[in-house]
């Protein structure tokens, strides 16, 4: 079996994964074609458990947008989709796909090159459509060659469902799902393989932070624990580790999600926390808990942060008031519709590929 071959590329030297029987792949950092040589020339592989998720496709094309610099420490892919013109439309993914931009541009210093994003504002038949094709490319280009030290960030902002599990590894028997703008032709991108492309192949000293604002989000990522709030409004961690044995965590890399609600909820898009303009609840909360954070944030203050603003809209109180950075940028995003929501009920989730104190760990993108 050779479906785990590495190779350099020819000009940047970054590994490539390359999938049976390829004759080439194209780097998604340089963009170069490096050729395969004949798998049993090569040297062998480090065994892998046979009961271990196949590796990601690496595709053969290049990735949306332009390369980022292949020594870069920050990348993030970025997805908003608003199903225009279907009765699956939503009003505020696109607004929050363009402040989780601004955001991580403008705090965290990201390179603008170093960011893919994918809405339908892109060429429809380009490379930056959401479409299924390129949401599972972007995901394979975020971890792609990623080295000890990188800070990778991934935001979904569009619609989540559920299919029924067959193999038994999920406790409620469902699989969450995202949905491409596609999904009605080409189907769903299933938990499992998020986390075979964007959670197993991290190495140590690689920090991923996922955001997904999406229904049935809460443990999309499909990481091993879940940090929910008991009721004495205590952080607890929960055990999702498959019943198999199969480890969902990464390969010694740090992996952090953020959702928009548990498994068997749904998130809304609002203008009853911004006041001016749709949003997603989680996103905008997210970014409101941010910027009024001190330098001293845990992931435990941020998520308490989330759940009150969403608690105090869903019951009439309205948000705290939104920050420099999210007032002013909704401003310049005005679209004129906007979607009331009457009452919020979802309810962040945190999960992790490790579990560790909440309240205690610093956070940091």
């Amino acid at each position: 079996m050779y479906s785990n071959v590495i190779i350099h590329c020819s000009n940047c030297h970054t590994p490539l994964q390359v999938p049976p029987g390829a004759g080439s792949i194209r780097c998604a950092l340089c963009q170069a074609v490096t050729l395969v040589a004949d798998p049993r020339a090569l040297p062998p592989q480090p065994y892998s458990s046979p009961h271990a998720p196949p590796p990601p496709s690496p595709y053969s094309q290049a990735p949306p947008g332009p390369p980022p610099n292949p020594h870069g420490r920050k990348k993030a892919v970025i997805v908003g989709i608003s199903y225009k013109f279907s009765r699956h439309e939503l009003k505020g993914c696109i607004n929050d796909a363009k402040c989780m931009r601004y955001l991580l541009i403008n705090k965290y210093s990201f390179p603008d090159s170093s960011i893919i994003m994918l809405t339908e504002e892109e060429d429809p038949h380009g490379p930056k459509f959401p479409s299924k094709a390129n949401i599972r490319m972007a995901m394979f280009w975020l971890t792609q060659g990623c080295q000890p030290g990188d800070s990778l960030v991934f935001h979904y902002s569009g619609h989540g469902s559920q299919q029924r599990n067959y193999n038994g590894e999920e406790a409620d028997g469902f699989d969450e799902t995202l949905c491409p703008l596609d999904f009605e032709t080409q189907g769903m991108i299933v938990d499992d393989e998020i986390n075979a492309t964007l959670v197993r192949p991290l190495p140590h000293g690689v920090r991923l932070h996922a955001l997904i604002d999406a229904c049935h989000s809460g443990t999309v990522m499909d990481l091993p624990f879940l940090c929910r709030m008991n009721s004495r409004g205590q952080y607890v961690w929960e055990d999702h580790r498959p019943r198999s044995g199969v480890w969902k965590g990464s390969s010694g890399g740090e992996v952090i999600s953020f959702s928009g609600c548990d498994d068997h909820q749904t998130s809304a898009d609002t203008s009853a926390l911004s006041k001016i303009t749709s949003t997603g609840a989680m996103t905008f909360c997210f970014i409101q808990a941010i910027e009024h954070s001190g330098p001293g944030a845990t992931y435990g203050t941020i998520l308490t942060a989330m759940r009150t603003a969403i608690k105090n809209a869903g019951s009439g109180g309205g948000g705290s008031g939104g920050g420099d950075v999210v007032t002013s940028l909704l401003s310049m995003l005005l679209t004129g519709g906007s979607l009331t929501a009457g009452g919020l009920r979802q309810e962040p989730q945190l999960t992790a590929g490790e579990a560790f104190d909440v309240y205690r760990k610093p956070f940091s993108l």
